[in-house]
């Protein structure tokens, strides 16, 4: 009987979970700024904030991350291959 009930129990706060999401809705987004200052047009969220730098940061600490755990790895093969 508790084998069936847990699935059960899971489905049913899964299910009420998405319920609610669905029914919690944010804040639509303000409407555009007017005038000369606002820019006009259709112009992206943050302006023309750079990225470039955070960018290849974060690029880089990646691929030293990626290069680590396969520097891990293969050390980890050598030690189990009997020689």
């Amino acid at each position: 009987m508790k084998k069936s009930l847990k699935p059960l129990v899971l489905t049913i706060i899964l299910l009420g979970s998405m319920a609610v999401s669905q029914l919690i809705q944010a804040q639509p987004p303000p409407p555009p700024p007017s005038g000369p200052k606002g820019g006009g047009g259709n112009s992206t969220p943050g302006g023309n904030a750079p990225i470039e730098g955070g960018v290849i940061v974060s690029l880089a600490l990646i691929a030293g991350f990626g290069g680590w755990k396969l520097y891990k790895g293969l050390q980890n093969k050598k030690q189990d291959i009997p020689g």
